[in-house]
């Protein structure tokens, strides 16, 4: 990227400034008031899942929505902590020091920081694109794995016991198990009092700010029942409401440590936000620059390790809920952080009275949603290869780390994407006639019959060195199926990329048609792929007059060299090309290629 592109993606102002006016001032304010209700009770919660102080979840929720806000790409979408990016920075840093420590709270922050910077790099060297050849199956898996952690990081807190934390989900469940039988009663009605209020408020509105109604019910039934006074753990009071400015206190071979999760979790957030974020465009009809979301995530990142802030990305739940709520511009998001401010100012003598049970059931609650039941079916019923993804993906992160499952998902991603990659549609194609217009459709797929002389067919996808071995396959299969024909016609369409090895094979081709006394013709539709062929040389040994740039021309061009003695034997007459050949007896030499009222007669199957 030149400086220039770089100043384009951090120069203020940006182009939604221009959206703001006093109507949607007035619309992003209250929107902005529903955004602050729910941040308070969701940032206490993310914290708590990626193993830091309450304090620490508010402070991501001040201010990475501003910054994200200020230069990402999104009109309505709201970042800040969220839950699957939480469960990779414990996922990761649980291994390396003991939640909530100040070493695992420097750690941590180190984390944020440098996920920041690789997010940083990522959008300078403007690589939002290749987020696309990730598949959607990966997060879905990877999300079901992270929601299986953490609800069983929390059933410690629901049913009031002093677990060990750290390991993965069958860990942390046998602990669990293991001292059950010293579970405290109280605390799991507690913690089943506020998932039930919390599903109750989502049942009767989502716009409800239900995280935080469920929160309070939770601390009234503590108060009312002296949770305290058996047993049941509440939270610390907050040290301050206000971030500090400081630089970690770490050692180089500290961050040497938690560079390979600050990958994990710079991934992750990308994955979320991007999603989101294109997501919302769509619906809106917006246009989306997923470079430019980039940087926005990773300046909130790198700043907010230095106020305190841990990791942060898009959330979908506060992003949906703002949309609902009626924002039309990024201040709905950037206005939600000084009113959490205030309603944190209002309500933190309170933290103390808040059983740590209470924010266990809402958690639960956050981790079932994390779920996607719908979406799960839909790739397990429908795509072979998209479940290998998930289910690799979900297995990887239960069995293992968290953080191995999204290697895990983007490796068998890639490996999914380079199979298909090297296996592009070669398929027999001849004439009908439908509507008027004449039609080159599969011979295989839907019945057709084929000249005897000509063999036309059609290559979808790129001609590069992993692909060839497949290409000359369903050559030789195409010759062994349909005998005899000795002249082809080869239609790159929508041809990709191609290299010295497709070039190699389209010379190979050629040459073999010519030596069986046949023909080989080549259409090509695009000038840059015939620009690339005439710079590999192609033309020193394929003649000029064999390239073809529609696939009348080519079949012209052939028509003049096949045997006429074959044509009026010939009753199939495929191409209009025909008429002027010797037909058979009762065959009108100016018959056209079969007609047919609707693509579905003559026994055409539909698998193409």
């Amino acid at each position: 990227m030149t400086e220039k592109g770089v100043l384009k993606y951090v120069a203020l102002p940006r182009e939604w400034f221009a959206a703001v006016n006093p109507i949607s001032l007035r619309a992003d304010m209250l929107a902005a008031l529903t955004g602050a209700a729910i941040a308070l009770p969701q940032g206490v919660a993310f914290a708590v899942i990626a193993g830091l102080p309450p304090e620490y979840g508010l402070y991501t929720a001040m201010l990475t929505p501003i910054i994200a806000a200020m230069w990402g790409a999104s009109m309505v979408m709201v970042s800040g902590p969220a839950t699957a990016i939480s469960a990779v920075l414990f996922a990761s840093l649980s291994q390396l020091a003991p939640p909530g420590t100040p070493l695992y709270i420097q750690l941590a922050l180190t984390m944020t920081i440098v996920a920041g910077l690789a997010q940083l790099l990522a959008g300078v060297c403007r690589l939002g694109g290749l987020i696309a050849f990730i598949s959607h199956s990966v997060m879905v898996g990877f999300t079901a794995a992270a929601a299986l952690l953490i609800g069983a990081s929390q059933l410690g807190d629901a049913f009031g016991l002093a677990v060990e934390g750290g390991g993965g989900v069958i860990e942390r469940l046998d602990r669990v198990i293991a001292q059950s039988s010293q579970a405290n009663p109280l605390a799991l009605v507690i913690a089943l009092t506020t998932l039930l209020t919390l599903i109750l408020m989502r049942w009767i509105s989502p716009r409800l700010p239900s995280y935080l109604i469920a929160l309070i019910v939770g601390s009234i039934l503590g108060e009312l029942t002296g949770a305290a006074d058996y047993g049941v753990e509440m939270f610390q009071k907050l040290p301050a409401i206000v971030p500090a400015f400081a630089v970690p206190d770490v050692t180089i071979s500290q961050i040497l440590q938690v560079l390979p999760g600050a990958v994990s979790v710079a991934f992750v957030g990308l994955l979320e936000a991007i999603g989101i974020g294109r997501s919302f465009a769509m619906r809106r009809q917006e246009r989306y620059d997923s470079n430019q979301e980039i940087i926005g995530q990773g300046l909130s990142n790198f700043l907010a390790g230095f106020v305190q802030g841990h990791a942060g990305s898009g959330s979908f739940t506060r992003s949906a809920l703002n949309v609902e709520s009626g924002a039309q511009t990024p201040m709905a998001a950037i206005l939600a952080a000084p009113l959490l401010f205030v309603l944190l100012f209002l309500l933190a003598p309170y933290v103390d009275h808040i059983p740590k049970p209470a924010m266990a059931g809402i958690i639960i609650y956050v981790a079932w949603r994390l779920f996607s039941f719908a979406e799960i079916r839909h790739i397990l019923t429908s795509s072979r290869s998209e479940t290998l993804i998930f289910t690799l993906t979900f297995l990887s992160g239960v069995a293992t780390q968290l953080e191995n499952a999204i290697f895990v998902g983007v490796v068998t991603s890639l490996a999914v994407f380079l199979h298909r990659s090297a296996r592009p549609h070669v398929a027999a194609i001849s004439p009908i006639v439908y509507r008027g217009r004449r039609l080159l459709r599969g011979v295989e797929y839907h019945d057709l019959d084929q000249c005897p002389q000509i063999s036309v067919l059609r290559l979808e996808g790129a001609l590069f060195f992993g692909s060839i071995e497949h290409v000359e396959a369903a050559f030789r299969r195409s010759e062994a199926m349909y005998p005899g024909r000795n002249f082809r016609i080869l239609a790159l369409k929508g041809m990709g990329k191609i290299d010295l090895a497709g070039v190699d094979l389209l010379v190979s081709e050629y040459l073999r048609a010519r030596k069986a006394r046949g023909d080989l013709h080549i259409v090509i539709a695009y000038k840059e792929t015939l620009v690339a062929l005439r710079r590999m040389k192609l033309f020193a040994v394929v003649d000029k007059a064999n390239i073809h740039p529609n696939k009348a021309e080519a079949i012209a061009a052939v028509m003049d060299r096949v045997d006429p003695n074959i044509c009026a034997t010939c009753r199939i007459r495929a191409f209009v090309e025909c008429a002027g050949k010797p037909a058979p007896p009762g065959i009108n030499s100016d018959s056209k290629p079969p007609v047919v009222d609707a693509l579905g007669t003559r026994g055409m199957r539909f698998r193409e």
